[in-house]
């Protein structure tokens, strides 16, 4: 009888010892920047203007604000209008509608939303950090709804994949 008791309990304490750690995770966010701020104190994030074809009015300041956020909880920096160590300026040069995944009756089902950025980054501590690239993300609808119904959830995405990138470009380095 005794065997058995064992035998039971090599599997049940495993199973519990299982069952405890597949509930615990380890999670690592990669939002720490790789800044000196012994040399790096600030970073200017300019009113970006939209110079795109099609205009959503609030989108170019939306989107500064996002960039500036994404500085001020991620990174030590003081965030400036203009004037900083780092600096960031741009414009919308896209905001367009494109028809996608043509139904049978030959309509379109869905339709994708594309914003293109063009930004400028000026590191005044490290000037072979400079650049100017192109950012641009998408997101899809049905294309029963109103553009006008969808596109401030739709953006809010969008802008938050730009300014992510642009954030990994400027100060995460990775």
């Amino acid at each position: 009888m005794k065997l058995e008791i064992r035998n039971f309990k090599l599997p049940f304490v495993v199973l519990i010892i299982v069952a405890i750690f597949s509930g615990c995770t380890i999670a690592y966010k990669f939002n720490g920047a790789s800044i000196d701020y012994t040399k790096t104190k600030t970073i200017a994030v300019a009113e970006f203007t939209n110079t795109s074809e099609l205009v959503y009015a609030p989108l170019a300041q939306q989107f500064s604000e996002k960039l500036r956020d994404i500085y001020t909880r991620n990174t030590r920096l003081q965030v400036l209008k203009k004037g900083g160590d780092m600096q960031l300026e741009g414009e919308i040069t896209e905001f367009y509608l494109t028809p996608m995944a043509i139904s049978a009756d030959t309509y379109a089902s869905q339709t994708k939303l594309t914003v293109t950025i063009n930004v400028r980054f000026k590191n005044n501590k490290n000037p072979q950090d400079d650049f100017e690239k192109k950012y641009s993300a998408y997101q899809a609808f049905d294309s029963s709804k109103l553009l006008n119904d969808v596109q401030d959830e739709l953006l809010k995405t969008i802008m938050e994949e730009i300014s992510d990138n642009i954030y990994n470009e400027t100060v995460a380095k990775w």
